[in-house]
């Protein structure tokens, strides 16, 4: 057998253990009663992201709520419109449903993004230490170094923002917490016994890093993948309350962005709350769920509660 099938049959043991180990972890996440309330509000989130559209009412851009034949301005919520209506006239639940979609997109491909990187930023430099390490952490360092939010209108103001370019300025502003933590992480794992085998036995670097040091930090990166969720999702309202959203898209951060814009932001509560709320709940619910997960990862916090 050769040593590239070895790899790859070594490769997907590694991968069925760690989705049994993922399992396992899930279950006993799910033990702690906020985990799942906050897991609940996340899976009812991703179901109107992806079928929000499909369930709004009206159209939220092209349709305006009528009533006798005139524009309901302004209107507080009726049996009509059971969210109220926009000074446009528009229908408050049919923006709030097609505008969780790209919410959920910047804030999935936000923290996918951010963790993935930072994850092998850190799992790079952790391992190599060295020359690569001082490179990579002062890149690290001038990323933490730069402010997000005005380094981030900065590039926007020069493009026509949309959602990938969006989210793609959030992950390159948000992997350098995960970095550090990972690097952390690595450095310590990579001390062990099983590793310094590892590589006695021969074990390229690649092999070595990806298939003995890295499950053993996947735990941590998967955390701060899902708070990287949370970090995007408010990051990308931001930047839409502040007129750098996607401007063909309806999304919760610009809907609180149109309502500021229309000074009615103290008169049309039916209007600020739905978004803000989703924001809000949205957020908890992964700071809930990755609470308990850290507690699973990190025992020290464990034992800190008892």
């Amino acid at each position: 057998m050769s040593g590239y099938a070895l790899d790859v049959e070594t490769a997907k043991d590694r991968l069925q253990e760690e989705l049994s180990r993922a399992r396992r972890a899930l279950s006993v996440v799910l033990e702690d009663t906020s985990a799942k309330i906050g897991f609940a509000i996340i899976m009812a989130f991703v179901f109107v992201g992806l079928f929000g559209p499909y369930l709004a009412p009206h159209h939220p851009i092209e349709h305006t709520m009528r009533s006798g034949g005139s524009m309901m301005r302004l209107e507080s919520p009726t049996a009509k419109a059971p969210l109220g209506t926009t000074s446009f006239g528009k229908d408050v639940l049919s923006q709030f449903l097609a505008g969780a979609r790209p919410t959920l997109i910047v804030g999935l491909f936000g923290g996918i993004g951010t963790g993935v990187l930072g994850f092998l930023v850190g799992l790079t430099s952790g391992y190599f230490g060295g020359r690569v390490d001082e490179a990579l952490m002062r890149l690290t360092d001038l990323t933490f170094a730069l402010p997000f939010l005005p380094m981030a209108l900065v590039i926007l103001s020069f493009v026509s923002p949309n959602i990938w370019l969006i989210t793609a300025v959030l992950v390159v502003f948000l992997w350098k917490m995960p970095a550090r933590v990972i690097r952390s992480e690595v450095m310590t794992v990579k001390e062990r016994t099983f590793v310094k085998s590892a590589r006695a036995r021969g074990a390229g670097h690649m092999r070595t890093m990806f298939l003995h040091v890295a499950p053993n930090v996947l735990g941590i990166g998967f955390l701060y993948t899902a708070y990287a969720f949370g970090w995007s999702i408010v990051a990308g309202a931001s930047l839409a309350f502040l007129g750098f959203g996607d401007p063909t898209m309806t999304s919760w951060g610009r809907m609180l962005e149109q309502v500021f814009r229309a000074g009615a932001m103290r008169v049309a509560w039916w209007w600020v709350l739905p978004p803000a709320i989703g924001i809000a709940a949205v957020t908890t619910a992964v700071f809930l769920v990755g609470r308990a997960f850290e507690e699973l990862v990190n025992p020290d916090l464990q034992t800190e509660q008892e």
